[in-house]
């Protein structure tokens, strides 16, 4: 095995490590946040707090992220988000957690990730030789998921018995371990490229932003997969656990169950694609994986009345989805050049995320003052939908579900159709 894949495989266990102890956090924090006020809109808004200051700044974190040290970025952005890791734990010990605290937080982890995501991106191109970037993308999907997998059953369990204490502490247990191994044992190349035209970030931006013009077809791939982002995050990685608790009476075992389920078809998934089985067409692969998730993941979900539809539903939902990422990154990493690779993954990420934050509030206010209100009305739509998703709380948001999977299947096939006229252009 190449050296230099050692070394990525050590980065990524230990990067596997906190993002367990961050993603179960951030469930942990879901839990107690809903159990307050059993609100929609303030599990949205917390979500809102971490995309706004990400895609702000995202657009001008590029230069700078081509410019310095991107293991020193990455260290810096562990470290402040550990530090907000430390003030929710004194002040959940001390008793003065505010859900307000929380938004704060998330602020300014989404404020340091703008820097942290396409350091880690351009130290994977760096890291990894390019015939494995597409298994990388599947490690990275099978790590993902199978922390969607362990992140409910250990985080329920532990905020049963222990509330935030527990969770947070091993959280911070978690980053130190990253922490230790990015500072003394991964070594990172930093003179391969070099920039010799000083820009200011407003002109990288700017640079960026150019090259996805100039790249058709990138640049319709952007745009498509923001109209994407837009319709998951109204209501699969939005109102999926308001939902599920709604209609399961604050069962948080049943969450639990359907979101390990649903870590498990994106481990799958990781490993169909981390063992190279995936078609070489990454168009194709993009969109009708899309496609799939929406058709069979959101109707089911919309439509199931008990965790074992959910989960299966949970399963279509999250399979496709590593194929997806998969794809999209061997077409960036193929046709980004190196020296431009953070401020272009970084003006990537403002347009392909920029629709998560009001895909997030939108999808919150719908969910508690238009679809569930809607639903209790007993209007005549009101009781021909009940046929579909049942009655009582939730089932508005069940009927969003319904929404997002026929918009979410049709929009990607259109978006395939759209991208053969580039066809031409497509060298990767």
């Amino acid at each position: 095995m190449d050296n230099k894949f050692k070394k990525y495989i050590v980065f990524w266990l230990s990067q596997s490590v906190s993002q367990l102890g961050s993603a179960m956090t951030s469930f942990a924090l879901i839990l107690w946040v809903y159990t307050v006020n059993h609100s929609a809109f303030t599990v949205s808004m917390m979500s809102f707090c971490s995309y706004v200051p990400y895609i702000v700044v995202s657009l001008f974190a590029g230069t700078f992220v081509d410019r310095h040290s991107k293991k020193k970025i990455m260290l810096v952005s562990d470290t402040i988000a550990a530090v907000c890791t430390c003030f929710i734990f004194s002040m959940w010990i001390f008793g003065g957690l505010q859900i307000w605290h929380i938004y704060i937080v998330n602020s300014v982890i989404g404020f340091m990730n703008a820097f942290q995501s396409p350091a880690s991106s351009v130290a994977i191109g760096k890291m990894v030789p390019k015939e494995k970037l597409a298994n990388v993308s599947g490690m990275n999907s099978f790590s993902g998921n199978l922390v969607s997998v362990l992140t409910p059953v250990i985080a329920s369990f532990l905020f049963a018995i222990s509330g935030l204490k527990a969770i947070l502490m091993i959280d911070l247990g978690s980053f130190l371990v990253a922490f230790l191994v990015l500072l003394l044992l991964i070594q990172i190349p930093e003179d391969e490229v070099k920039d010799e035209n000083k820009t200011s970030a407003f002109a990288g931006c700017k640079e960026g932003y150019r090259f996805l013009i100039s790249n058709r077809a990138i640049f319709v791939i952007v745009i498509t997969m923001a109209l994407i982002n837009f319709l998951s995050r109204l209501t699969y990685e939005n109102i999926l656990s308001p939902m599920i608790l709604a209609r399961s009476r604050d069962d948080s075992l049943t969450l639990g169950i359907v979101s390990a389920v649903m870590g498990i078809g994106g481990i799958i998934g990781g490993v169909i694609v981390s063992a190279g089985k995936m078609s070489k067409d990454n168009i194709k692969t993009i969109y009708l994986s899309a496609a799939f998730s929406f058709l069979l993941g959101d109707l089911l979900m919309g439509a199931g009345r008990n965790v074992v539809i959910w989960s299966f539903a949970g399963f279509a939902a999250s399979l496709p989805i590593p194929f997806i990422n998969a794809a999209q990154n061997v077409i960036l990493y193929r046709m980004v050049p190196e020296n431009m690779q953070g401020r272009i993954f970084a003006v990537r990420n403002a347009i392909q995320f920029s629709t998560i934050p009001v895909g997030i509030l939108l999808g919150g206010f719908l969910a508690d003052y238009v679809f569930e209100p809607f639903m209790q009305g007993g209007n005549a739509t009101a009781s021909a939908l009940h046929m579909i998703v049942g009655e009582g709380a939730g089932s508005g948001m069940a009927v969003m579900f319904l929404c997002t999977g026929i918009l979410g299947s049709m929009s990607s096939i259109i978006c395939y159709m759209r991208l053969q006229k580039y066809r031409k252009e497509m060298t990767w």
